[in-house]
């Protein structure tokens, strides 16, 4: 089994590349409210994507799902739902959530019409994450490390994984029969914490998605469009490569790895700590 990736973009021509190297979901990013405030000490990807760039990437995919992620619930997520369903979106995603109530609403306006991702990152999801797999309209899960470990204060994205807070969100919902992955991947042998390292935990908690980080292929950064389609190619074939030779990995050697990361992520926040 692969790990099912997803890209953002909302550049046609990367968006068939990434398509053609393999990428299972192409990811045109809608949400703005509170993105600016809750991330602005961070190095991340703040997309200023329209619901016109979902109707522009979608009808240039072939196999990849067209996957659109809206606001946070609010008084006009009902008719955000239905623009970006119109658009051609094929599975919507819901960041922020913090109650069931908001995931009921969600769910019961979408009607399984497309495909639905919730994107587990407050740790209010966390506390009422045993109510909300109760809904038989729920589709899958994706836990978000960047907005999960500011909600609970601490001092690096991976914090969540290393704590075991990821592990026990992960074995609840594969209790309830629930996809579900978390975070994103770097290329292999890059990332604060290596890619390797990511994505032997993903196998060992049963993930089944994964974003690709903005490091995996930084568009801005690339000469031109033969670059990019270069670097698609080739680090989607180490990735891929990799995850097959996983296949012949023991139990002990994913344990190793879950102590080894573990070491890893906390001294990297005692580092960040210290700096503050």
């Amino acid at each position: 089994m692969s790990i099912k990736l997803m890209y953002i973009t909302n550049n046609p021509e990367i968006a068939v590349i990434a398509e053609n190297c393999g990428v299972d979901s192409i990811w045109v990013d809608l949400e703005v409210l509170g993105k600016e405030e809750r991330q602005q000490s961070m190095n991340t990807v703040k997309s200023y994507h329209t619901i016109e760039d979902v109707g522009t990437i979608s009808k240039v995919l072939k196999k990849s799902e067209m996957l659109v992620r809206i606001n946070s619930w609010n008084p006009n997520s009902e008719e955000e739902i239905e623009q970006v369903i119109a658009a051609g979106a094929q599975r919507i995603m819901l960041p922020m959530w913090k109650t069931p109530e908001e995931v009921g609403r969600f769910l019961k306006q979408v009607n399984r019409r497309v495909n639905t991702t919730l994107l587990l990152e407050t740790k209010e999801a966390v506390e009422c994450l045993d109510e909300v797999l109760k809904n038989p309209l729920l589709d899958e899960i994706h836990i978000g490390l960047n907005d999960l470990h500011l909600s609970y204060g601490m001092n690096f994205m991976f914090e969540p994984l290393a704590n075991g807070c990821v592990e026990e969100l992960c074995k609840k919902m594969k209790r309830a029969g629930i996809r579900y992955g978390f975070g994103g991947v770097a290329r292999l042998g890059k990332g604060i914490i290596p890619a390797e390292m990511v994505i032997m935990e993903h196998y060992r908690l049963g993930s089944q998605r994964a974003i690709l980080s903005r490091s995996f292929c930084n568009a801005s950064e690339a000469e031109d469009i033969g670059q990019i389609e270069g670097i698609f190619k080739a680090e989607m074939e180490k990735l891929r490569s990799f995850e097959q030779s996983l296949s012949s990995y023991t139990p002990e050697m994913f344990e190793e790895n879950r102590k080894a990361i573990k070491a890893m992520i906390e001294e990297v926040a005692r580092s960040i700590k210290t700096k503050k």
